[in-house]
């Protein structure tokens, strides 16, 4: 001790450790919680990164693709009709779908544009086979008079227009709609040519022949619901129809 320097009692001394103690545990508990938010953010971080690597992989699944190129399309007798480049026979996608159908019209917006670029590119041939599942009214009527509509065109380009245009219009369900008058007013929006259309869509002129396909095809590919697509005649789960980039792989791994 140096010369002049007070003298602690024991108490005092005792005080003064006591102090030094508590003053190094508040000194401790400050690390810890520092080491407790520098391992909260962390932990945060990583879960945001999980989050946004799972978002990002639906998204990418799911994403529609961009318009490509056309293949031609010849439309059937029997009402159905086949997009294809000239000589792909195989592999050989059917999609089975009603115009009055909801979950139709997502599978158009979600996967048309990959059965069309997959045509276009020569991978598959695509075969459209619309149809009436519905028994109640109004929407088995609607049905009926947006693809009798479709059997009174004859050019390929022009049924796939509009084709597209009637998913584009659905009606909601059990509202009356596919009208005479608004079938014709999208054949010129599609810009069909068939100096008889409009006739041809008020008189229902192939109505009961769609009907009686209907019941044809619905019984000889065992069809449940709509939409279905089938991959050279086995159905394809919907998880994959109605994930684009796995709908391609599909298709893709088919060809080979």
């Amino acid at each position: 001790m140096a010369k002049g320097d007070p003298v602690m009692s024991k108490a005092e001394r005792t005080k003064s450790a006591r102090e030094r103690i508590k003053q190094q545990q508040e000194a401790a508990a400050v690390r810890d919680r520092r080491k407790k938010v520098v391992t909260y953010i962390t932990a945060g971080v990583v879960a945001v990164a999980a989050v946004g690597a799972g978002w990002w992989y639906t998204a990418s699944q799911t994403a529609s693709e961009e318009a490509g190129g056309e293949a031609p399309v010849t439309v059937q007798a029997d009402g159905s009709a086949v997009m294809a480049q000239p000589g792909v026979t195989a592999p050989v996608v059917d999609i089975y779908e009603d115009f009055q159908c909801p979950a139709c019209q997502e599978l158009e917006r979600v996967s048309g544009q990959t059965f069309k670029n997959l045509a276009a590119e020569g991978k598959a041939k695509v075969v459209f086979h619309p149809i009436t599942i519905f028994s109640d009214e109004p929407l088995k009527s609607n049905s009926v008079r947006a693809a009798n509509a479709t059997r009174c065109i004859a050019d390929g380009k022009q049924w796939l227009a509009f084709h597209d245009l009637l998913f584009k219009n659905q009606p909601p369900e059990g509202s009356v709609g596919f009208t005479p008058e608004q079938l014709q007013q999208w054949g010129k929006d599609a810009g069909v040519t068939a100096p008889d259309f409009a006739s041809c869509v008020t008189s229902e002129k192939h109505g009961e022949a769609h009907l009686a396909n209907s019941k044809k095809v619905g019984d000889a590919q065992d069809l449940k619901h709509t939409p279905t697509v089938k991959l050279n005649g086995t159905e394809i789960p919907g998880e994959t129809a109605f994930r684009p980039q796995q709908l391609r792989d599909a298709v893709t791994e088919a060809a080979k």
